[in-house]
């Protein structure tokens, strides 16, 4: 499989992104678990199947696309609201970013370690290593790059990212990702109950860093990407349990802006094992 990637990793974005919206699509009529999480999950979000249809191809194409992003040419980018990024850097108090699972996050990271590591030293991202042992040697190969560094769901990994945010450094996290048992709670996303990390507004309360949201578009016909960057529409709150709800409501604004790349099939409202029914 390793050698299959690397092969992968020499072909046109445009071509990776054709074979997976066709892997997508396979995914998608093969599996009635996964089409009916993913069908429930939008109308969850008030989206009907139309509105929500490039999302099947679009969860292949992130599939297809990282053997070229992990170890291939770097692809074209450009930038929406970079200022906000420069702001927030030379502020010096560290800068958080929340993405969710939307568009092409592995984009995103690199865009910004390649942008400013130079200047302001690595970017760090929370990670789960994957369980195969072929697959975990290869994305700490490509994510363990000049500029970025990973650290792991753990008390270690949450000690690295405080200390880079004391650093004036940056981290990034995809608030949207079930955490492990005792590391989340229970709030609303898409009017839904949902198991919530903590972790990001526990890190800005701790640090007072600046907290940005941003998502990387796939545009069509394999013609690179659009990085987004907002601000938050309000200040974090200094309650835990009002800041969690308020960064769901954040990654819900931004998937509304583009419902077609948001990975509807993960399954967001699963209970972590050892939680309590």
């Amino acid at each position: 499989m390793a050698t299959l990637f690397r092969l992968f990793s020499g072909w046109p974005l445009g071509l990776l992104h054709l074979l997976g919206a066709v892997l997508g699509w396979v995914a998608f009529l093969a599996s009635a678990r996964y089409r009916q999480r993913f069908l429930a999950n939008a109308r969850i979000a008030g989206y009907g199947f139309t509105a929500v249809r490039q999302a099947v191809a679009s969860a292949g194409q992130m599939v297809a696309e990282l053997p070229r992003l992990w170890l291939g040419a770097p692809p074209r980018y450009e930038w929406v609201n970079e200022a906000c990024v420069d702001r927030a850097y030379e502020a010096g108090r560290g800068v958080v970013f929340l993405t969710p699972h939307l568009g092409c996050f592995e984009i995103t990271a690199q865009g910004l370690a390649h942008r400013y590591a130079a200047r302001f030293g690595p970017l760090t991202v929370l990670y789960r290593p994957a369980r195969q042992p072929w697959l975990a040697d290869l994305m700490a190969q490509a994510r363990n790059r000049p500029g970025l560094q990973t650290a792991p769901t753990s008390l270690a990994g949450v000690r690295q990212m405080i200390r880079a945010l004391r650093s004036g450094q940056a981290v990034g996290l995809l608030p949207d990702q079930v955490p492990p048992d005792g590391m989340g709670q229970w709030a609303p996303f898409f009017g839904k109950d949902a198991y919530t990390m903590t972790l990001s507004a526990r890190l800005v309360q701790q640090t007072g860093a600046t907290v940005l949201l941003l998502w990387g578009e796939r545009l069509r016909w394999g013609r690179g990407y659009r990085l987004h960057f907002r601000e938050l529409q309000q200040p974090l709150a200094a309650d835990l349990d009002a800041a969690v709800r308020q960064v769901n409501q954040e990654m819900e604004r931004l998937v509304r802006e583009c419902p077609g790349q948001y990975l509807w099939g993960y399954a967001r409202y699963k209970r972590p094992r050892g939680e309590a029914a």
